[in-house]
């Protein structure tokens, strides 16, 4: 398994505690542990860490591939008029 870029790695957090993350092989493990002392874990798939907390990737998996952005192309097609930080 390629290493992510030092780049990549020091914008990246636990979606979960906020941690830092760190590459050990195939996965990125937090810096510093959650409430229970655990350091949690995240795999690597193909260059692209899977930050989804532990108990939505059964979820995901299950998920036809062609539903995992849908609602995101489905929001952008009707709203053409730009966004506005303030708003």
């Amino acid at each position: 398994m390629p290493k992510l870029s030092s780049e990549l790695l020091s914008v990246l957090r636990c979606p979960v505690t906020g941690s830092g993350l760190v590459q050990e092989g195939d996965e990125l493990v937090t810096v510093t542990a959650d409430e229970a002392g655990n350091k949690l874990r995240y795999r690597i798939e193909d260059g692209i860490p899977l930050l989804l907390p532990p108990e939505l990737l059964p979820a995901a998996a299950a998920a036809p591939s062609d539903q995992h952005d849908a609602g995101q192309h489905d929001a952008g097609q009707h709203n053409t008029a730009p966004r506005h930080a303030a708003e």
